[in-house]
């Protein structure tokens, strides 16, 4: 399966968690995506339940030279200790697929993605039969699994079982876990390897600044909540220096340093306007940095999690939010959301 090396991450628009996008916009962003060269899409179910493939639909059709990856969610969270048939049952599984496919107006999907994983689960005979029931369906081309944030590793036992045929990863400048041993293992097995989140949701674009505010209800407002926004700006302005580039070259940069990889197959950058598909695409054309300056990268690697946050930072967010998303807030943690 051949995909372009710049591909198309779909959360943004999905209208949950990212907040802003407009849907004229988004199928806008697809179609120029298309015309100059990305074929490649990546989706989730989880996306908007189901809005960003139905976006896609929208754009493309069933068109056949678009490359779909779509992934399903658990049915509960894959917390430790569950067992694989409580998080992804079988007809949980194929539900799923099912609602996907109606969604994205297709008979079938080029890459079925499990949105979310446990290291103990490589030899449980559920995901083996799992993994059978949806390739003897027919309606998956290729299966591969979405590794949790910042556990690359957690995923070596189950590539091993050759039951997988690609990996989705955050890799990025700052989170360059993912080259320790995954990325050598599969370049090695060749396993396709997809590196998402390369602008670790927005720090590698140099638009995140001490003083930059999102929009309420967005998901950016924790992840960069308290001390974090000063942190990364100035975690950018030292990468800066040291890369010799502006601020303007930061995006098309951080792209380059995922492709420089020779396991990454493809870099989903989120976009979700025609200029942001404009800026995102060159960056194929330009090749991989040189071997010099990805040696002096490796001193920007900065080990942190900014998907968990504190309940102190959580207070912090919450307090700060509109007293509308308060009250929507505490209906949904009592279930009457």
């Amino acid at each position: 399966m051949r995909v372009s090396e710049i591909g198309f991450g779909t959360w943004g628009i999905g209208k949950t968690a990212w907040v802003g996008a407009i849907d004229s916009v988004s199928v806008d962003a697809l179609k120029t995506a298309r015309e100059l060269g990305i074929n490649f899409f990546d989706t989730a179910l989880l996306y908007g339940d189901g809005h960003s493939e139905r976006l896609l639909a929208q754009a493309f059709g069933n068109a056949d030279d678009v490359v779909i990856a779509s992934k399903v969610p658990g049915k509960v969270p894959a917390k430790p200790g569950k067992r694989f048939a409580e998080v992804y049952p079988l007809t949980h599984v194929q539900g799923c697929l099912d609602t996907t496919l109606l969604n994205l107006n297709r008979d079938a999907i080029d890459l079925y993605q499990f949105h979310g994983w446990s290291e103990q689960w490589a030899d449980d005979p559920d995901w083996h039969d799992c993994v059978e029931k949806i390739r003897g369906s027919g309606k998956a081309r290729f299966i591969g699994i979405s590794v949790n944030h910042h556990e690359p590793n957690s995923v070596l036992p189950a590539l091993a079982t050759g039951l997988v045929d690609s990996v989705q990863v955050i890799y990025n400048i700052f989170d360059q876990a993912a080259q320790d041993k995954l990325l050598p293992y599969c370049h090695e097995h060749q396993i396709g390897v997809i590196a998402r989140v390369p602008f670790d949701e927005g720090a590698l674009t140099g638009s995140v600044t001490p003083q930059t505010t999102f929009p309420a209800g967005d998901f950016r407002n924790w992840y960069f909540v308290g001390e974090r926004k000063q942190q990364v700006w100035g975690r950018v302005q030292r990468l800066l220096a040291d890369a010799a580039i502006g601020l303007e070259e930061l995006p098309e940069f951080a792209l380059r340093f995922c492709l420089s990889h020779p396991a990454i197959a493809a870099v989903i950058p989120g976009m979700r306007t025609v200029n942001h598909v404009r800026n995102n695409v060159p960056a194929s054309d330009q090749g991989p940095l040189d071997a010099a300056l990805l040696e002096r990268l490796q001193q920007h690697r900065w080990l942190r999690n900014f998907y968990r946050t504190s309940i102190t930072e959580k207070l912090q967010v919450f307090s700060s939010a509109p007293l509308s998303e308060k009250i929507t807030t505490i209906l949904k943690r009592f279930g009457r959301g």
